[in-house]
Formats: structure tokens, C-alpha cells, sequence
């Protein structure tokens, strides 16, 4: 993986934006119909980095190129706890 400088980083309004958009919509988007898909304009960089935050607070996964949240799902808490083995 190359690290690279990150120019700019977001805003909370803008993380809760794009947090926002994922959670209450009712399909699965790519990086660029997401980007494409929000109410504001920002910087690729910007955006990339928000998702690269998602990602390692396990609040979404990538299935197959589309964007799928996690975060906060009870359903899919409750089936973790369930599988776990102690």
C-alpha cells in the first residue's frame, strides 16, 4: 500500500454527511455514484478519505465494488454475539 499525504481532511458535517447518505439509502452504492449521489461537493481525496475511516471503524465493507453499511446494525450484532464461541 503507498501512503500518500492527505491534503485535506473532512469536516464533521461533511463525515456525517456521507454517513448520512449511506445509512438512509435504500440501495448499495459504488465510491463514484456515492460521490456523484451527495448533496455537496467536495475533493475525491476527501471523500476517499471518509470511506478509509468507515472501513476501519467497521461501518462498511465493500461486497463486489458496492458500498454496504454495517455500522450500527442490531440485526447483524445480534447474529456476531450469536456465532461467537466461548
Amino acid at each position: 500500500m503507498v501512503s500518500t499525504a492527505v491534503l485535506h481532511y473532512p469536516r464533521l458535517d461533511t463525515v456525517l454527511m456521507v454517513e448520512d447518505k449511506i445509512k438512509k439509502s435504500r440501495k448499495e452504492f459504488t465510491r463514484t455514484q456515492l460521490w456523484k449521489a451527495l448533496p455537496k461537493q467536495m475533493q475525491y481525496q476527501t471523500f476517499q478519505v471518509i470511506l478509509d475511516y468507515f472501513v476501519k471503524s467497521n461501518k462498511i465493507i465493500y461486497v463486489d465494488d458496492l458500498i454496504v453499511w454495517i455500522g450500527s446494525n442490531p440485526k447483524l450484532d445480534a447474529l456476531v454475539r450469536e456465532s461467537r464461541v466461548l
